[in-house]
């Protein structure tokens, strides 16, 4: 589950930086600068557009780190355009490429904690199921849902990505 898991995140991450790519496009032929979507917000308490990119990639990366004990590439968050955004994107994705099933075996009982927890722990199957998963997912949707509100002709088709069809 783990790494069938993780494999889901490389794709939505790798579609996630194809919405940069047609974001900068949208901008390009509406003659604006296409990094001033890094502060767009759906609502005034939100974290920007910048931050849902740079929570997604965390929130994949740090659960693979978390889960595994393998050390995560570090990023300092100072990405101030579209390109450098994505630059992160394929960071962690070839993190993530670094994985083997293998790695993820045993972790469901791995002790997890963060320092905002205060010395709270988590089993590994429920960080991965009731924090990892939903954090990771709830920030991607954010993305591709500041992009379609300002524009940018996203659809289902574009947050899902290629699915593995077969004919009958």
């Amino acid at each position: 589950m783990y790494f069938e898991t993780f494999s889901q995140m490389k794709k939505m991450l790798g579609q996630m930086d194809k919405w940069l790519e047609t974001a900068a496009t949208f901008a390009k032929t509406k003659s604006f600068d296409p990094n001033i979507y890094l502060g767009f917000r759906l609502a005034p308490d939100q974290l920007p557009f910048s931050r849902q990119v740079q929570i997604a990639c965390d929130s994949a990366k740090l659960a693979a780190s978390r889960l595994t004990g393998k050390e995560a590439p570090s990023h300092p968050d100072t990405e101030q355009t579209l390109e450098q955004l994505s630059a992160r994107i394929r960071s962690v994705i070839a993190y993530l490429d670094g994985f083997s099933a293998k790695d993820f075996e045993g972790v469901s009982e791995r002790v997890i904690t963060q320092p905002r927890w205060e010395g709270k722990t988590m089993t590994g199957a429920n960080y991965f199921l009731e924090h990892a998963v939903p954090n990771f997912f709830f920030h991607v949707t954010h993305v591709y849902a500041l992009l379609r509100h300002n524009g940018v002709n996203l659809g289902k088709a574009d947050y899902l990505g290629a699915l593995s069809l077969r004919a009958p």
